[in-house]
């Protein structure tokens, strides 16, 4: 075993699996590189839902003889039947010697079992190369195949002291463009947007992916009282792609006017006198989607931290300052009475997009 050895090709199947985001969708992301002799016969990542596996991939760009060949696989090879066969078999089949496997598969039709057929098949099989860069790379699939819950990353762009507008209610534009770019990236990574009504009601926007060959989120409108305009571009535009979650407050009529068109309706408790967004993570679960990307407002921002339902933090900060007790903060609501009760975050990490500053953590759940 060359540990350097590993770890490089390990690194190129995780770029691999990069490829796929924003496609693969509640599969994870995985890429799969076979070596032999120390070159690349051949590789591959899973491109598509529904499609052919990073293995599979792979064996098929490969036109040389795989007996005896390692594989560098990002995650634990399918043992089951889905859409595709399991992948283990057909590495038994091709008389590859070598497995190396950057996590186990949490996926309890997997988990374990694929490794412990291939050693019973004398194939060597190391396992946990690079395998924090391999959790990280799949922290989606990971959360939402272990409970069913989608994964959720709240993203905001504000001003050095935390304003995502002026107290006139401007804010076209705080951060710079290569922000927004990176953010329509997070867009097509994750499956579903989501915003309060106040950012329908104020900015109708359209809640598309603006990036090349990208994907357009599903829309989810949190709306207790279904205030929402008939006319709003998100009930116009793909009508398809829009949830709206409302409450027992929402008018009858309105709602089936909504159904008609297209639109999906979850009816959530009242909690607060709001959307329950616990039991909304539960129904959008149900619903085949692993992620949800949340941009705000600041209401909304604050109560999906007070509820919980927050995994992970985005913030772009441009070094502007705009001040002003009637300037909208990036988090609103009542806030907390106490610092004993305030949201903590660790692995935090900091990069700059030009001047602007992005700030990344975890919530410390």
């Amino acid at each position: 075993m060359n540990i350097v050895n590993d770890d490089f090709y390990m690194d190129f199947a995780i770029k691999l699996a990069l490829k796929g985001e924003g496609k693969v969708n509640p599969n994870p992301l995985v890429g799969a590189v076979i070596v032999k002799n120390n070159k690349i016969i051949g590789s591959g990542y899973h491109e598509q839902y529904g499609k052919e596996h990073a293995e599979r991939n792979a064996v098929k760009s490969c036109n040389k003889n795989m007996e005896g060949s390692t594989i560098y696989v990002t995650l634990e090879p399918c043992f089951h039947f889905g859409r595709q066969p399991p992948c283990v078999d057909m590495i038994i089949e091709k008389k590859i010697r070598r497995v190396v496997i950057g996590m186990i598969d949490p996926n309890p039709l997997v988990s374990g079992k694929s490794i412990e057929k291939l050693r019973e098949n004398n194939i060597e099989v190391t396992v946990g190369v690079r395998e924090k860069e391999c959790k990280k790379l799949n922290e989606i699939f990971i959360k939402y195949i272990t409970s069913k819950i989608p994964f959720v990353l709240l993203k905001a762009g504000m001003s050095l002291d935390g304003k995502i507008a002026t107290y006139t209610g401007e804010s076209k534009w705080i951060t710079c463009e290569e922000s927004r770019k990176d953010a329509h990236n997070l867009r097509n990574k994750l499956y579903a947007i989501m915003v309060g009504i106040n950012t329908v009601l104020l900015d109708d926007p359209e809640l598309t992916c603006r990036i090349k060959g990208g994907r357009n989120p599903i829309k989810i409108i949190v709306d207790s009282s279904l205030r929402i305009p008939i006319d709003s571009k998100v009930v116009k535009i793909n009508p398809y792609l829009t949830i709206i979650a409302t409450t027992e407050k929402a008018d009858e009529n309105k709602k089936r006017i909504l159904e008609d068109m297209g639109i999906s309706i979850i009816t959530t408790s009242l909690k607060n006198n709001k959307v329950d967004l616990s039991e909304l993570l539960q129904a959008i679960g149900e619903k085949n989607i692993d992620s949800i990307l949340i941009e705000g407002g600041s209401e909304l921002n604050f109560s999906a931290l007070e509820e919980g339902i927050v995994d992970k933090i985005r913030f772009y900060i441009a070094p502007k300052i705009l001040g002003g007790h009637k300037s909208k903060s990036s988090i609103g609501g009542q806030g907390f009475s106490r610092l004993y009760d305030c949201i903590n975050l660790n692995e935090i990490s900091y990069k700059n997009i030009n001047d602007d500053l992005i700030v990344e953590g975890y919530i410390k759940k």
